[in-house]
């Protein structure tokens, strides 16, 4: 078997961001993969069906989206990292077994690489649709998380820190790909294992007899969980339950359970955001995903034509980082909001709420089935001088 530092493929690859990702869940220590074929994310299983015998994991191929998704949790709780990876109408499908992951707990990847919708939609060509299912997917309360890279580099790098996240806090994390992204051939630097940032899950210590599934150490809101096969017995389910994990159908129960889910996740540590020339900006660009790589040719054209652009572009979208986006959206010098985005308008809308009409914000919208051209966006952010 294989130690996780030893299974890192170390050096300069290149590869296509489907790749980059199966890479960076091996850097992380995923061993254990399910899923169904599905375009354009296929890829990403391919490599890990390729070299998981080569590092002591295993990847199944399911019957279909709903096996996958409730295999990996399973997994998950016999003592291994897992993911499934799918795209938008396999996302939709797993859907009740991601609030299942929410609410026992369980630390587990799911990888989104979009494409066109609704339904069969144009499956090879790109599209960000899935930005607001990735947070309300799944009926109920629950917290989310969702990273968003924008080249083959971040990934892998994006992946890793899903793992890390999923494994810290007990809870899903979603990678948001899209085709473009996933199918973009560029350079990947894979550093040595040893200099890759890896959370290790955290088991209890205390005895069987003494474990209880959902009790949180003092100071903490993650409980932690207990390895299997080691005399610890324990309940797993997806009704309301207390903290040996037992349904217990009560509002108290439900109102202590919920408050203490929703407040896990420390969101200054989950919150990544990359700024570029925010300070004094008449226009601040909110961008993703391979938009945010369109955007930026837009954003260097208007600079020199000597307007004041800066950029905000989002690695974590949920939960949103609402206090960073509205302090730089709300400072003086902002005259415009411009978020351009592939699909008709899904995080615009949070911008709108964090900025609550202190400045003028423009979708720059777009179906899908192809990228943004430049000059689109470059036309929203002139439009302050008009």
């Amino acid at each position: 078997m294989y130690s996780i530092k030893e299974a890192v493929l170390s050096g300069i690859h290149f590869i296509d961001g489907d790749v980059a990702c199966a890479e960076g869940a091996i850097a992380a220590g995923c061993r254990f993969s399910a899923g169904y074929p599905i375009t354009p994310s296929t890829e990403v299983v391919e490599r890990l069906a390729a070299r998981f015998p080569m590092v002591g994991g295993m990847f199944v191929q399911m019957e279909d989206e709903l096996a996958s998704s409730i295999a990996i949790i399973g997994a998950a709780w016999g003592g291994v990292k897992a993911m499934t990876v799918s795209s938008g109408p396999g996302i939709s499908l797993m859907q009740e077994h991601i609030g299942l992951a929410a609410i026992t707990e369980t630390p587990t990847v799911w990888v989104n690489v979009q494409r066109c919708g609704p339904s069969t939609g144009l499956p090879t060509q790109p599209a960000q649709g899935d930005m607001m299912q990735a947070q309300w997917g799944s009926h109920g309360d629950y917290p989310s998380l969702a990273l968003c890279p924008n080249s083959p580099q971040e990934a892998f790098d994006l992946t890793v820190r899903a793992f890390n996240l999923a494994e810290r806090y007990r809870t899903p994390v979603m990678v948001l790909l899209d085709e473009a992204v996933g199918h973009m051939l560029e350079k990947v630097v894979i550093p040595p294992g040893d200099e890759i940032d890896v959370d290790a899950r955290h088991f209890t210590s205390k005895p069987p007899k003494e474990y209880r599934a959902y009790e949180c150490a003092p100071g903490s809101l993650v409980p932690d969980m207990a390895r299997t096969g080691e005399g610890y017995y324990f309940h797993v389910t997806g009704l309301t339950h207390d903290e040996r994990g037992y349904p217990i159908m009560l509002a108290e129960v439900q109102r202590r359970l919920m408050e203490r889910l929703m407040a896990k996740i420390d969101l200054d540590d989950v919150t990544q955001v990359v700024q570029s020339q925010v300070d004094g900006c008449e226009v601040l660009v909110v961008s993703y995903g391979i938009t945010s790589r369109v955007a930026e040719r837009a954003i260097l054209e208007a600079r020199e034509q000597g307007l004041r652009v800066g950029h905000l572009r989002l690695l974590t979208v949920w939960p949103f980082p609402e206090k960073l986006v509205a302090e730089r959206c709300t400072q003086g010098s902002v005259q415009r909001v411009v978020v351009p985005e592939l699909n008709m308008g899904q995080m615009v809308r949070e911008v709108e709420r964090v900025v609550a009409g202190a400045c003028p914000v423009t979708l720059v919208g777009h179906p899908g089935g192809a990228v943004h051209e430049p000059e689109v966006i470059l036309e929203a952010i002139m439009e302050v001088r008009q």
